[in-house]
């Protein structure tokens, strides 16, 4: 054999060993039935956690369903990112469109490590990585809460981005830097107001998504957390949530708690406009005491 020869085979096997490396840590790492926690349904509760979450902002109905009923989330409605255009599925139970035959864990699965039914990374134009950090048990009531509603018919539209196949295996090493699955701790030096309104806004809120900057991997810099940034749409930029009340955009806790309850109805610039306008009126739906722990929370950061 020349030599020639056994460089050539030397670069196949590093080239076949690399390629099996990154096809292993890409692929993904569900849990299993072992690790769901005895829970209760709470349908009540999962709608708290529903709105909280902004669920309808993303999976409302698309223009295909021009006659639904725009309280469901009955999915199709484009949502535009920088990688591609997304097509946000049903989550009503319909048994051959929505979750209506999936089971407690790939709903769990997707929801809290971005992995479909059928064992492929989701982009993170769905916010798993939020929701990594919120107690499955309440993951699971909102589960109950979307079994309780009305079935639409909706079919799934496939994603316009280049390349799906290879995009949804890096994904699966963007996990290793980006997906924290470490559940959310209260603070106990802090009230239990302030820590309901912390795990809000950094679990179901997914306020991190938009308010904190990225690094050139597009890993949240929690060193600047919620310090505004580009915003993810790939337009305009997103504002700082630090140090609301110093910099004078409103006058304490319960200002705040009044614009996420009212928006520009009530005089409050920007609240009910641009990406902030569904936010806004997600938080309006949710009990005066969470509105009051999120705004809690919110004016503490400094």
């Amino acid at each position: 054999m020349s030599r020639l020869s056994r460089i050539v085979i030397l670069l196949l096997v590093v080239a076949a060993a690399g390629l099996a490396a990154v096809w292993l840590l890409s692929k993904p790492n569900p849990l299993s039935a072992a690790d769901l926690p005895a829970h209760t349904s709470d349908a009540a509760n999962g709608k708290v956690l529903f709105n909280a979450a902004g669920c309808l902002s993303c999976h409302k109905p698309g223009p295909e369903l021009a006659d639904a009923d725009p309280s469901l989330p009955s999915g199709g409605a484009p949502f535009k990112t920088p990688v591609g255009t997304f097509f946000p599925p049903n989550l009503t139970p319909d048994p051959e469109t929505g979750l209506g035959k999936w089971t407690d864990l790939e709903f769990v699965n997707a929801v809290q490590r971005g992995i479909s039914p059928e064992g492929e990374n989701l982009i993170p134009a769905f916010p798993y990585t939020s929701y990594a950090r919120m107690k499955t048990e309440d993951v699971l009531v909102i589960r109950a809460y979307l079994a309780s509603l009305p079935p639409v018919v909706s079919p799934e539209k496939p994603a316009d981005m280049p390349a799906p196949w290879i995009l949804r295996r890096g994904v699966g090493l963007w996990k290793h830097l980006a997906l924290d699955t470490t559940p959310w701790q209260p603070d106990p030096a802090q009230s239990t107001a302030w820590n309901r309104g912390a795990y809000l806004a950094n679990g179901p809120g997914h306020c991190n998504e938009c308010h904190t900057p990225r690094n050139l991997f597009m890993v949240p810099d929690m060193s600047r957390q919620f310090a505004g940034g580009p915003h993810p749409e790939g337009e305009g930029k997103v504002p700082s949530l630090r140090d609301l009340v110093g910099r004078g955009k409103y006058k304490d806790a319960a200002d705040l708690a009044l614009a996420f309850q009212n928006g520009e109805m009530m005089g409050y610039e920007n609240m009910s406009s641009g990406g902030m306008g569904a936010v806004q009126t997600n938080l309006s739906k949710l009990p005066q005491a969470d509105v009051d722990a999120l705004s809690d929370y919110i004016v503490s950061l400094k």
